[in-house]
């Protein structure tokens, strides 16, 4: 018995001690399986040392297991264990009920294990940008898109001839494409949000949220469908915002009086060209019979020829009255002002002659 009683002293004085060993050890893998790849540059030793590491995009497919993303992290150089990513995702998953998002991210050897799997958990995915301006035309937009690589101009072109109606009910009957209903401005997208489709929706959406709830709560008498023509023959013929209000005007009581609008952007729109200063408009094509031809039409021309802003679409809902039935161009994005015909022959004639003598 007195034999045992060392024995039995030195199997509990070691155990701890053999505890406490393990304990370090496990803690200094964990330290080193969790750490950055790569020394931050913001310290001083790796600013002396080397220029910082680049980013790594890696995409996560929907669906992926949390092991897997493990295993392309670690093969990315993104974490040093898959097995340390493990060990962390069961002990998160067992504190909340998050898991990992699909999407495509931007990650840095100098992130800590846990950053990287903060950044997937959140869904902090890689996000692109773009702004649509004021007054573009579909055409426009999709060679925008093309020349940044988002797609081809032809698969926008084809996805906004398609009306997604089940969940846009809004939208206007009969509409050959959507023109006018793409709402222009600065969009901030997942990657994987960049599809003709999903750029389309999202600017239903916007379309949706700002400018549909200024036409529902007025009382105005124009259609949805010709709100928004209006409003995009006002926002191409419009470059001074002080003379958006009176350029609504004098369309809306052309519109009452049934005379013909005579814009020439619509012109432009339903030719394809696009007149500059020295190339106007040519009397034969003014006369070229056309839907959008709004020196041969009376009305609105079918469908929207642009894009248009809040502000046209709020100047031209309820246009002010105005004693101006004529305006053209001074080519500075100025506009002379007519009450009669005979004042805008003249107006006309003396902007010729401004441009001639240049």
């Amino acid at each position: 018995m007195a034999s045992r009683l060392p024995k039995i002293l030195f199997f509990f004085l070691l155990l701890p001690i053999a505890l406490g060993v393990s304990g370090w050890q496990g803690w200094a893998w964990w330290s080193w399986a969790t750490a950055p790849i790569a020394a931050s540059a913001a310290s001083p030793a790796a600013e002396a040392s080397a220029p910082a590491p680049d980013t790594v995009q890696i995409q996560i497919p929907s669906g992926t297991s949390g092991q897997q993303i493990g295993q392309d992290l670690e093969a990315a150089g993104l974490i040093r264990s898959h097995l340390a990513w493990n060990l962390w995702s069961r002990w998160q998953n067992l504190r909340r009920d998050a898991g990992y998002q699909a999407g495509t991210y931007v990650l840095s050897p100098t992130q800590s294990l846990q950053d990287i799997a903060q950044q997937i958990r959140t869904g902090d995915v890689l996000q692109t940008s773009f702004t649509i301006p004021e007054g573009w035309t579909r055409e426009q937009m999709a060679a925008a898109f093309e020349e940044r690589g988002f797609f081809s101009a032809q698969g926008f072109l084809d996805a906004t001839q398609q009306l997604p109606r089940d969940r846009y009910p809004w939208l206007p009957q009969n509409l050959p494409h959507l023109e006018g209903f793409l709402y222009p401005d600065t969009y901030l997208l997942p990657a994987e949000t960049v599809t003709p489709e999903g750029v389309r929706d999202l600017m239903l959406d916007r379309f949706e949220a700002v400018a549909l709830p200024v036409y529902q709560q007025s009382s105005s008498a124009f259609s949805l469908l010709e709100w928004a023509t209006l409003s995009s023959i006002v926002e191409r013929e419009a470059v001074i915002p002080e003379e958006r209000s009176e350029i609504a005007a004098v369309f809306n009581r052309r519109l009452e009086e049934s005379i013909p609008l005579g814009a020439d952007p619509t012109v432009e729109y339903g030719l394809g060209v696009t007149q500059t200063p020295e190339q106007p408009l040519t009397l034969s094509q003014v006369r070229t019979p056309s839907p959008y031809n709004t020196y041969i039409n009376a009305g609105l021309p079918p469908t929207p020829i642009a894009s248009p802003g809040l502000p046209s679409l709020e100047a031209s809902l309820n246009p002010p009255a105005t004693e101006y039935l004529y305006f053209v161009a001074r080519y500075d994005g100025t506009h002379v002002f007519s009450r009669t015909l005979a004042e805008h022959e003249t107006a006309q004639a003396q902007i010729r002659d401004a441009i001639d003598g240049l």
